[in-house]
């Protein structure tokens, strides 16, 4: 008679007996084979352009009539309802007092302190003479152009 070969092996009580097969045999069992990856078909690319460059945003702004009164309105708000007399005195040094005013007033006015001049916002008077400064949406080379020149100066743009 031929001779047997047992292999066990024990998992949580349980005994698993594989009769008459190599450990190489019992291994690849457990393997699943891979099946072949198969692409699917790509899309038609569009012909148009892709990156077509946006209209350029508005960077104008005039300062409203009740400008000072809407932030006296929106410090209440931040600060509480009571306001001491020299309101426009009170510092800002705290952040998230200073960035919950600033983010409600650049909500409001459409227009919003730029990072370079965070720093500089230390009192609420500092803010309220950043909002109080218009806009405009031209540059200086701009206005230059439009505004009467001597004959002999000339500015173009196309080179």
């Amino acid at each position: 008679m031929a001779a047997l070969r047992v292999s066990g092996v024990a998992a949580s009580g349980l005994t698993w007996a594989c009769l008459g097969a190599t450990r190489r045999e019992l291994w690849s069992l457990t393997r699943k084979e891979k099946e072949p990856v198969v692409a699917e078909p790509v899309e038609e690319m569009r012909k148009e352009p892709v990156l077509v460059c946006p209209p350029l945003r508005s960077r104008a702004y005039t300062p409203p009539e009740d400008l000072q009164s809407r932030l006296e309105s929106r410090l209440k708000e931040v600060l509480g309802s009571s306001l001491p007399s020299d309101w426009q005195d009170i510092s800002v040094e705290d952040g998230h007092m200073k960035f919950s005013l600033l983010a409600h007033l650049a909500h409001d006015l459409g227009h919003a302190v730029p990072n370079s001049k965070l720093h500089q916002m230390c009192r609420v008077r500092d803010i309220l003479d950043f909002y109080k400064v218009p806009v405009k949406d031209i540059s200086k080379f701009d206005e230059l152009t439009v505004s009467n020149l001597p004959p002999n100066l000339k500015i173009t743009w196309g080179y």
